[in-house]
């Protein structure tokens, strides 16, 4: 239902209402967490909201009387409160030094953190973050707070893209000793860093046996295997791969020994920079549940800076164009629009903009990107995926499924009665490094196609034709779809006529299988062919039916692993189509010939019980 300008402005006044609420850590006004309102003997505060641990504590009844003791009691358990005594940053406005007092967003990451800190858990969170909010300073100060309030040898790394990145965050740290307030430091000796025999990187914060190494993704080599409790790992999908080392090797090698422990922490962050990256695809796990990570995104329209104060919200909201209104939609105020109007104007593109200021987590990914399919496309595509029903193989004659946790079969949807069925096939390698061999199934007896199941794996090409024919018999004798460019090559075996051997073959054990009509050019003949050719006119074709479905949701997809390849899938400048490096399309090649025999019409209108049976291969 469309809203009239009063309503919007409601609705607005309330936004900037809640976005604008009090907030004072000392008082603990606005403060996270369960509160309770207490006298305290500090001058100047004659009552304060604390954490209701506080009180709780053995210590509380004696440090009522002490101001001292209750400050020191009160940082152990409230962090906003500590970082506002105890935390000198510079402001991003005024470039004056001024206390640590927590904006929105650092106040909605916190919760993720202490959430993980208060139930005794591990503390995992991946953070993509939009610019000038001060995601890293939170992560850092976390971190440091941990290390001088909380923990003794207790040592931490800082890792990110380059060496002087690194050197910035440990700044904030050297800054924060330097100005930490003497009555509430918790160390035997002054506040400060100290050497670490010799070493450049590292550094001990003196009283607290707590070490703090630096070092970079450009030499990973100066942070592996160090005797660490937290890691904040900064600007991640920077992070180069070379021959030698990838990001996620790097990643894995400095965070591998971090116990699960309470108090552990690690801390993944960085702007985006396009998908199939380490960061995206740990992103995209963590997002949905498979990952330990928190995922925490920050919008620019929650961030301080990017608003513009003005007396005309009615003139500003009464005149929204459509795009205006989806960024209303997604929690803009009339000072968030204001801002956007002035700010657009500095840009070609939409594109251009999100790719400095995201709106939300999709758009950080794929703004001023080559890539094919729509993003909002693919993540409602992605809604509809989950976990298979059963993990397994398929025997050979395709009679009986067997449950294998080891099998490369994943099956979403059983074989009904009722059901109609494509197998579509795209053949890969043999080796481990080697494209992936995949054969999914479609059910499209219902409103629209829906993967049924998959096979996935890497296996000579006589045993994955064997393997097509036995998940087509088991799906119902379905009709088998194989894409026959490598069968019509000499790559394979003794030559090209080994190859067609296989599909000759094939055609021997199963019936009901896809041809092509083709025409010689020498005899100036028809024939007949098994199997789908894929060239470039044929895969721009298809490519061009799966960007349609993916787009208009024309199929059910239950493999996430798919929708990460449509994610990373790019037209080149030549205008050809490829993954992006390091990433494969060999399950979204089985989706685009599928989707497109199905669309061409080109399946039988029932399924052929008489189709003669052959022993298995």
């Amino acid at each position: 239902m469309e809203m009239t300008t009063e309503t919007l402005c409601d609705i607005d006044f309330l936004r900037r209402l809640l976005r604008d609420a009090p907030y004072d850590p000392r008082r603990g006004v606005g403060c996270l967490g369960r509160r309770v309102r207490v006298s305290t003997p500090v001058e100047g505060l004659p009552s304060a909201l604390v954490p209701d641990e506080m009180r709780a504590d053995k210590e509380y009844r004696a440090a009522r009387s002490d101001s001292v003791a209750w400050r020191r009691l009160r940082c152990r358990y409230d962090f906003e409160y500590w970082a506002c005594e105890c935390v000198t940053v510079k402001d991003k406005q005024s470039y004056r030094d001024i206390p640590f007092r927590l904006n929105a967003p650092q106040r909605r990451v916190l919760e993720v953190l202490e959430g993980d800190r208060r139930a005794g858990l591990p503390v995992r969170i991946i953070l993509l973050k939009a610019r000038q909010w001060g995601g890293s300073t939170l992560v850092q100060m976390y971190m440091a707070w941990i290390q001088c309030v909380h923990r003794r040898n207790w040592n931490s790394v800082i890792c990110a893209h380059v060496k002087d990145t690194s050197l910035n965050i440990r700044g904030m740290y050297t800054k924060m000793l330097e100005r930490y307030p003497a009555e509430l430091w918790e160390g035997d000796e002054e506040a400060a860093f100290r050497p670490y025999e010799r070493s450049g990187g590292v550094r001990v914060i003196a009283g607290r046996d707590c070490r703090v190494t630096i070092g970079s993704s450009e030499c990973p080599d100066s942070v592996r295997g160090g005797d660490y409790a937290m890691a904040h790992l900064s600007e991640t999908a920077f992070w180069r791969s070379s021959p030698t080392r990838s990001p996620r090797a790097v990643i894995q090698a400095v965070c591998g020994s971090i116990a699960l422990v309470p108090y552990s922490f690690v801390a993944i962050e960085s702007t985006a920079c396009g998908t199939g990256d380490y960061f995206h695809t740990e992103w995209v796990r963590s997002k949905s549940g498979e990952g330990d990570k928190h995922a925490v995104f920050v919008p620019w329209q929650e961030i301080d800076f990017y608003r513009l104060e003005g007396d005309d919200a009615t003139a500003i909201l009464g005149t929204m164009s459509a795009h205006e209104r989806w960024l209303w939609a997604h929690g803009c105020t009339s000072d968030n629009l204001r801002w956007y109007r002035r700010k657009r104007r500095e840009f070609e593109s939409d594109e251009q903009f999100y790719a400095e200021f995201p709106p939300d987590d999709i758009l950080a990914f794929t703004s001023a990107q080559n890539v094919v399919f729509p993003a909002d496309a693919v993540e409602r595509l992605r809604a509809g995926c989950h976990a298979a029903a059963r993990t397994g193989e398929v025997s050979a004659d395709g009679s009986r499924f067997t449950d294998d946790a080891s099998g490369r079969m994943k099956v979403w949807e059983e074989p009904s009665r009722t059901g109609r069925y494509v197998v579509a096939v795209d053949v890969g390698g043999r080796s481990a490094s080697a494209d992936w061999s995949v054969i999914a199934v479609f059910d499209i007896s219902g409103d629209m196609p829906r993967v049924a199941a998959q096979w996935r794996g890497h296996i000579d090409h006589d045993l994955l034709a064997a393997k097509s024919v036995a998940v087509a018999r088991y799906y119902r004798d379905a009709f088998l779809v194989i894409e026959s460019n490598t069968f019509e090559t000499a790559q394979y075996g003794g030559g090209a006529d080994s190859n067609l051997f296989v599909l000759n073959r094939i055609s021997e054990q199963y019936a009901n299988l896809y041809t092509r009509r083709t025409f010689d050019s020498l005899t100036r003949t028809y024939s007949s062919r098994i199997g789908f050719h894929t060239n470039v006119s044929t895969k721009a074709m298809v490519i061009a039916g799966l960007v349609e479905a993916v787009r208009d949701g024309l199929y059910v997809e239950r493999d996430a692993e798919a929708c990460h390849e449509l994610s990373v899938y790019e037209q080149l400048p030549n205008g050809a189509y490829a993954a992006k490096q390091g990433h494969h399309d060999d399950i979204l090649m089985t989706r685009a010939i599928a989707l497109h025999v199905i669309r061409a019409g080109d399946v039988p209108a029932a399924r052929l019980d008489a189709y003669p049976q052959r022993p298995a291969w």
